[in-house]
């Protein structure tokens, strides 16, 4: 199977993407509606409209592409060992990250809302020992430790093994018909048929099941993330459907435009919504949640044609990029809360202070990776890399070959 160069590429802008989300979530506003960990004192209310504009499919296209991973690797391994090569690449980073990458984000959190002490030392030992805490102390705090934004390593892993379980029936005679029919999908129905089951858990579980991110109780995450990782895994590299999305790619990107700038509108009307009939105000909640599905869905449908059409070329930048992006992934929230923690108290500017903090960040992970990670055996692993770069495996088969012969 040839490399898909476009999904990698994809896959390193969208975790790029989650960077600058957390970035802006320092700064967003009005801060009462969206928490985080810290909140600098220079608000800015009109992050909110780029912030809700990415919030609505970001986690859904990295899922959708997760899917994609195990539709690749299935071609190569047996059910055990896929099951095993994904447990081992996902719950370890998570371990490891739980216990020395993610303490200093509870702790920063902690120290600023007055409920921890200062000395992270300190704070290390009783965070392995799992607490207790005062309430409210971290998120987290109930559950002695907190896995943050590494919350969507569990999900994904859960999400492999449910498909792996899956997989004797889906490549069975009706099963291959099911996903033969995903790939028939053209013009209109690829652009709203997969949208209908994201329409219909909002309805019916959005309200009842506040995302959580704790994997025991969250519904309605379960069902919109396990469905756009099945999709994935449907949509594979089947050449005429990644054909059929290219071909869309300017309806679908003015489909999302236009939902979004409706979804704005509704949402700014709400301000009027007092003096409106119980009716009308039903009827604006239903389409507001039609037009948050139907966007998301064409947003990551435009994604996924523009990305075809234009990334689908071996980048020189590529092959090291999609080495790095799983530990700058595991890294970046815990450099960049702690550039936050250290930079927030200078006062420095709504200018100077986020560039830092970026800056930092970027920098933070880059040395990180480069210089430790990397070349570190034992550590690779733990960052979800290989023990060996690829260079170095393929030089040791190479190797191999010529011994062999």
């Amino acid at each position: 199977m040839n490399r898909r160069h476009d999904i990698d590429a994809l896959r390193v802008l969208a975790f790029g993407l989650l960077i600058l989300y957390h970035l802006g979530m320092l700064y967003v506003g009005p801060a009462d509606d969206w928490k985080f960990h810290l909140k600098s004192s220079y608000i800015a209310d009109w992050l909110e409209q780029p912030m809700l504009a990415s919030s609505f499919w970001r986690m859904d296209l990295l899922f959708l592409i997760s899917g994609m991973a195990v539709h690749f690797l299935r071609g190569r391994l047996s059910l055990p060992r896929l099951a095993w090569k994904r447990t081992v690449r996902l719950l370890v980073p998570l371990l490891f990250g739980m216990a020395v990458v993610i303490p200093i984000q509870p702790y920063v959190q902690g120290v600023d809302n007055g409920l921890v002490a200062p000395g992270f030392g300190h704070f290390l030992l009783r965070y392995w020992s799992g607490g207790p805490w005062p309430a409210g102390a971290f998120d987290g705090w109930q559950f002695g430790v907190t896995w943050n934004h590494l919350w969507y390593l569990p999900y994904v892993w859960v999400y492999t093994l449910l498909l792996l379980a899956l997989l004797p029936a889906l490549e069975s005679p009706v099963g291959q018909r099911a996903i033969a029919a995903v790939h028939r999908l053209r013009g209109w129905p690829l652009l709203v048929l997969p949208a209908l089951p994201l329409f219909a858990y909002n309805l019916l579980l959005a309200a009842r099941f506040p995302q959580n991110h704790a994997l025991i109780g969250d519904w309605y995450a379960h069902a919109g993330y396990a469905t756009m990782f099945f999709y994935g895994y449907a949509i594979g590299t089947h050449p005429a459907l990644w054909s059929e999305l290219a071909r869309l790619r300017h309806r679908s990107l003015g489909l999302a435009v236009c939902f979004f700038a409706t979804h704005l509108l509704l949402g700014r009307m709400e301000a009027f919504a007092g003096t409106w009939p119980a009716s009308a105000f039903a009827i604006e909640r239903l389409g507001m949640r039609a037009l948050h599905v139907f966007y998301a869905w064409s947003a990551i449908a435009a994604v996924l044609g523009w990305g075809h059409q234009y990334l689908n070329r071996p980048f020189r930048w590529l092959p090291y990029a999609r080495e790095a992006v799983f530990p700058w992934y595991i890294l970046h929230q815990s450099v960049l809360l702690a550039m936050a923690y250290w930079l927030i108290p200078l006062k420095l500017g709504a200018v100077w202070e986020p560039t830092l903090v970026l800056l930092g960040t970027v920098g933070g992970c880059a040395a990180l990776h480069e210089l430790v990670i990397r070349r570190t055996r034992w550590l690779r692993p733990l960052f979800g890399l290989d023990a060996k770069p690829r260079a170095a495996r393929i030089e040791t088969a190479a190797v191999a070959q010529t011994q062999a012969a």
